[in-house]
């Protein structure tokens, strides 16, 4: 499988309260750990029993050496990462006990993907099973992989909003086709992710290409919608009783788990309570890095 997407360096600070200005607050945590979305799902995929490969960008600075020989060591291949001058990419998360969190994110366009990364990373896609395309890249960029995956025969997944201009096209070369509650009005059209409606703007986009729609819904939970040959499906799986710590990384854990169990050949609706039990586990965890082993039986 292929993951084109993020890579940088997390630093997630817990803190009791976002301080005035001019004034400190002592923090109670710290987390660095290697992160960016891509990255997120690349780890996941290993946790899982996948192969991940990851294209992506990282400077050429010792934060990258460090990154990627973590990316490494967990089983990912980093071949497909560009080094380019100058730092790799920060995230930092302030999270306060109620879950509520506040990104600065140094990931400017330096660290982005370019369509000539994309296009050099063509013999790690031949062959693959999957691409799994962060659609917060550049616009050229994830089209390329999407067309990418798609002329490797690989199920290719979508993660994220369409950048402007490239919703016609991205739905003709998707499989799979995951967003959250802030992303998918972009996709349907629908203000209120919930309800009829929704349903309605979810069988409009299978008709336009892909083959599986996973909704996060605004009250909590995920709608999944399916087809099989004329008939479509929908699922609501709710969200576990897991308490919430940090909602960073759940999304990517669960578009991990839902293309894992979909090549392992699992009916729709088991692939899809497996994916939001993977970002159950999670959200229970500070900072974007799962903890999925034993999640799908051997």
């Amino acid at each position: 499988m292929v993951v084109f997407g993020q890579l940088a360096r997390d630093l997630v600070l817990c803190a009791p309260e976002i301080p005035d200005a001019g004034s400190s607050v002592d923090v109670r945590e710290r987390v660095e750990e290697l992160g960016g979305k891509g990255a997120n799902q690349a780890v996941a995929l290993a946790q899982l029993g996948a192969r991940p490969s990851l294209v992506a960008v990282a400077g050429d600075d010792d934060v990258g050496d460090a990154l990627l020989a973590r990316a490494a060591s967990d089983g990912i291949d980093v071949s497909g990462v560009v080094r380019r001058p100058g730092p790799t990419g920060l995230i930092v998360e302030v999270l306060l006990p109620s879950g509520d969190y506040r990104y600065f994110e140094h990931l400017g366009e330096r660290v982005q993907l370019h369509t000539s990364d994309v296009t050099s990373s063509a013999s790690i896609v031949e062959g693959a099973a999957a691409a799994l395309v962060q659609l917060q890249q550049p616009a050229p960029a994830v089209v390329s992989a999407a067309r990418l995956g798609r002329t490797a025969r690989a199920l290719v997944v979508l993660d994220g909003a369409p950048p402007d201009g490239t919703r016609d096209d991205l739905l003709l070369l998707a499989d799979v086709l995951r967003a959250d509650a802030r992303e998918a009005p972009q996709w349907t059209d629908v203000s209120s992710v919930d309800g009829a409606a929704l349903r309605e703007a979810t069988e409009a986009l299978l008709r336009r290409g892909p083959r599986v729609v996973a909704l996060a819904l605004d009250g909590g939970g995920n709608l999944f919608s399916w087809r099989d040959e004329e008939t479509v499906h929908h699922l609501v799986v709710p969200d576990g009783p897991e308490r919430v710590r940090d909602t960073t990384g759940g999304g990517d854990s669960l578009v991990a788990a839902l293309t894992v169990g979909l090549l392992a050949g699992y009916p729709v609706p088991d692939a899809a309570r497996c994916a939001v039990a993977a970002s159950g586990r999670t959200v229970t965890r500070v900072g974007g890095r799962p903890d999925l082993t034993g999640l799908f039986p051997r």
